[in-house]
């Protein structure tokens, strides 16, 4: 006990929670993302030439490769921030053989990025439902269903948009 306080057994613990949940996502992020972008680079070319060929060419990778054309690692970077172009931008950066001097920065910082925000805010997240578990039970199951249904609508949504065109061409050509 230094200077006579005493040690309270709280503190330093919501910190060392979320050093320790970045550093394990950050792992995580490192191991997704890079291997990603190996995937990529293995496939380089032939991939636009595979069965794999009509989801890279979709509307998300295309945004991807045009984004990492004109801009470079920053839009790698920046990926790790946003959600369901991440993938799409360190596969396309792989595929467009962007050398590891240039990629290897941008994963290490959107990485860290992507780490604290994650374990900042899931941490956050995970805190709040469990009180509301503890103290509120019924609202945390409503919380959670809400949560899930407003998830599986989005899904649905996005599902609908992009089946969409893909009747209106088979109807124009019939």
């Amino acid at each position: 006990m230094a200077c006579g306080r005493a040690r309270n057994p709280e503190d330093g613990t919501v910190v060392d929670k979320i050093a320790l949940t970045a550093g394990a996502l950050y792992v995580i992020i490192l191991l997704r993302a890079g291997g990603t972008f190996a995937v990529g680079w293995l496939a380089g070319a032939g991939a636009r030439r595979s069965r794999f060929a009509g989801r890279i060419s979709s509307e998300k990778f295309l945004r991807a490769e045009r984004s990492i054309q004109r801009w470079g690692a920053p839009v790698v970077a920046v990926s790790f921030l946003t959600v369901g172009f991440q993938t799409a931008a360190n596969f396309l950066a792989g595929s467009m053989r962007m050398p590891l001097p240039r990629y290897l920065p941008a994963l290490f910082v959107g990485g860290a990025a992507w780490a604290l925000v994650y374990a900042t805010a899931g941490l956050g997240v995970l805190e709040v439902l469990g009180r509301l578990f503890a103290e509120h039970t019924a609202l945390g199951v409503s919380a959670v269903a809400a949560l899930l249904l407003a998830v599986c609508a989005v899904m649905a949504y996005r599902r609908r948009r992009t089946a969409l065109p893909a009747a209106d061409t088979a109807a124009e050509e019939a």
